[in-house]
């Protein structure tokens, strides 16, 4: 693949991701910060200009750049995540007729996702800028 098609490639994935986590803002059911972590990314490979838009916006720009330098997680994010997979599996373990192994696959995976969220810091270190 060429530089020229791979950064064409960043760019669309940041697209992407950029529009999903503003459908996020207006959807509860959809997150909105891990959709704009991607398209940072996406943009950091493609678009210097987007990338800087995104990662200095006034709403999102500080929850980005706590992520990038420290991987905080704020508390009520973390509840949040924790109370939205719960429920999601609660739900689709009662009222779908989805299969038993798929349902705890769904939970170990879930699981180990909210291992690795609520073991993220909460909070930047002392003194740290952002």
């Amino acid at each position: 693949m060429t530089d020229a098609a791979r950064r064409h490639l960043f760019f669309a994935i940041g697209i992407v991701a950029t529009a999903l986590g503003f459908v996020g803002v207006a959807l509860p059911i959809m997150p909105t910060v891990p959709f704009l972590i991607v398209a940072v990314w996406a943009f950091s490979r493609s678009s210097r200009r987007f990338h800087d838009w995104l990662y200095h916006h006034p709403t999102y720009g500080p929850t980005l750049r706590r992520w990038d330098k420290y991987r905080v997680i704020p508390p009520l994010a973390k509840l949040w995540s924790v109370l939205a997979m719960a429920g999601g599996l609660t739900l689709t373990a009662l009222f779908t007729e989805v299969p038993a192994w798929a349902v705890v696959g769904a939970a170990v995976a879930m699981t180990a996702v909210g291992i690795y969220i609520c073991t993220r810091p909460s909070r930047p270190p002392p003194g740290a800028g952002i």
